[in-house]
């Protein structure tokens, strides 16, 4: 990791992080950030969950920022940050030092940027080189268009959002204040709509937008299809990580968080604080009620009407034991018409 310059002191480090210096010299200064296997006498770590106990008692790190239960883990040499929330502290002073390690573009639009007519710019706007940005866009005060994004005719782009390189963004979609949207995500394609006819496969025609909120990030490769009428939403504080299908007339709830390579299907509804872990899936038309927590690589097959951690996936063994499971479990209809005949009989003796 580059290392800051200058450096921070450790009193700048604990307020940046709302932590408490317990241990240290206020004045001794850090260079970067790094987890405590990695860190060295330069550097801040931090400690958060005693599942790190054996790391904790063997970093170099010259200090760490720690939940009060922990600090007695951490060796004498370092300096002690203390928090109730480690983590949360430590995201904070990261987010700080990641604006001085990658700083933002700054405002002004690129000579290679195609701007469309009556588009109409915000306040401190960056377009950056080859971005492109359609007939009636709208483009909010403060938002970045970086290389090669391009937003479609009539979108709207809010205050503060920042769409990466390559960005796509098609016609009529609406993107809240302060998203981040990561490169090779593309918000607005058609969703997947035919017919089967005698004559082949014919098209029906998505005529529904994007709708996305405030303080959304979505990572690099996703891929959100508008509606087919009724528009797609993705709700303000939503989270997706990178590889994630979102499909026609989906909607999620205010601050749900979906790991990578999670595919929706269309119509489906997601409540608000719901997880849903990587590589899940989720088919059409299902309902997901609020704060429900889905485990990775399950498939969700019917509508979830209560709060709760769900799973559904197959435990991993080896693969011999795996045949025989699976023999079981396919003739699980066989066993259960046996058993049903079986009562039957056993009530008619009765």
């Amino acid at each position: 990791m580059r290392r800051l310059d200058p450096p921070l002191s450790l009193d700048e480090l604990a307020r940046l992080g709302g932590a408490t210096l317990v241990r240290g010299d206020p004045a001794s200064r850090l260079h970067s950030l790094a987890s405590l296997e990695a860190a060295g006498p330069d550097d801040l770590a931090f400690l958060a969950s005693a599942r790190m106990a054996s790391a904790a008692r063997a970093t170099r790190a010259g200090a760490v920022v720690v939940a009060p239960a922990l600090a007695a883990l951490v060796p004498v040499q370092a300096a002690l940050l203390e928090s109730d929330d480690a983590q949360r502290s430590f995201s904070a002073i990261a987010r700080h030092v990641a604006l001085r390690l990658v700083a933002r573009p700054g405002p002004g639009l690129h000579p290679t940027a195609v701007i469309g007519a009556s588009v109409r710019l915000g306040r401190d706007v960056h377009v950056g080189a080859f971005a492109t940005i359609a007939d009636g866009a709208d483009i909010g005060n403060g938002a970045l268009v970086e290389a090669g994004a391009h937003v479609g005719a009539g979108s709207a782009v809010g205050a503060g959002t920042r769409l990466h390189p390559r960005v796509t963004i098609e016609h009529d979609c609406v993107l809240g204040r302060d998203c981040e949207v990561f490169a090779g995500t593309v918000i607005g394609a058609d969703g997947f709509g035919f017919v089967d006819t005698a004559d082949g496969w014919e098209k029906v025609p998505q005529l529904g937008r994007v709708v996305i909120g405030d303080a959304v990030e979505i990572g690099a490769n996703c891929a959100i299809d508008r509606g087919a009428l009724d528009d797609t939403v993705i709700e303000s504080g939503c989270k997706l990580d990178n590889l994630i299908q979102v499909a026609h007339n989906v909607r999620i709830g205010e601050r749900t968080a979906i790991a990578g390579c999670v595919g929706i299907a269309g119509s489906a509804h997601i409540g608000r604080r719901c997880r849903i872990g990587g590589g899940a899936g989720i088919l059409g038309h299902l309902e997901i009620c609020d704060d429900v927590t889905i485990s990775a690589m399950s498939l969700v097959t019917r509508s979830i009407r209560r709060p709760g951690f769900y799973s559904g996936v197959f435990p991993l063994m080896d693969n011999a034991d795996w045949e025989k499971a699976a023999v079981l479990v396919r003739r699980l209809p066989q066993a259960r018409a046996r058993r049903r005949a079986t009562t039957n009989h056993h009530r008619t003796d009765e």
